[in-house]
């Protein structure tokens, strides 16, 4: 009687065994046909990251690190991240911390180059720059503020089109792009 137990004891777990891995090699399969199946808006929701944060570190010692609550890998090239409500830090070694906010920015996360956009607000101590387009890069060491560029610092306010600066050597060009208009500068006193 021991014997027959065991035989159908065997049996009954070979024909189970059997029947699980049907059932998983069919949702597999199944699982697989679906996934080519599922519309493009709801695919585009597959590659949404929530409360994003980035931390870099050049080689001369500069820091950098990028928040945002939002972000969405680019499916053509998934080293770029579309952020939305960004906030960065940037600590450059021997000068004053900057922070920036935009309501969107693009993230290359090889290189750390970042477009900020829309409503962009740059601040470092006592000083605020606003504009729409901000394109930040560690590769080139620049900073390019462009689109309604308003700086304000405690004794002056100044609207131009665009200003540049080099981030390593800290200089600066400020310019419009038509010749016939003037960088405007008003004293606050």
């Amino acid at each position: 009687m021991n014997l027959k137990i065991k035989k159908i004891f065997l049996i009954i777990f070979f024909v189970s065994l059997g029947f699980f891995i049907y059932i998983k090699f069919s949702e597999t399969e199944k699982t697989t046909e679906t996934s080519d199946k599922i519309p493009e808006d709801v695919k585009s929701n597959l590659n949404i990251i929530k409360d994003v944060k980035y931390n870099s570190k050049d080689s001369e010692g500069n820091e950098y690190e990028i928040l945002s609550s939002l972000g969405e890998i680019d499916y053509s090239n998934s080293n770029i991240i579309y952020l939305t409500n960004v906030k960065a830090s940037i600590k450059l070694k021997n000068s004053e911390n900057i922070t920036i906010t935009s309501d969107f920015g693009k993230y290359n996360n090889i290189n750390f180059d970042t477009i900020f956009s829309k409503n962009v607000i740059i601040k470092y101590p006592d000083n605020k720059i606003t504009s729409e387009y901000v394109d930040f890069s560690i590769k080139r060491n620049s900073m390019e503020i462009s689109k309604n560029v308003i700086y304000t610092s405690e004794e002056n306010v100044m609207k131009a089109d665009v200003i540049e600066i080099n981030i390593k050597t800290k200089d600066t060009k400020i310019f419009m792009y038509e010749e016939n208009k003037k960088v405007n500068i008003k004293s606050k006193n």
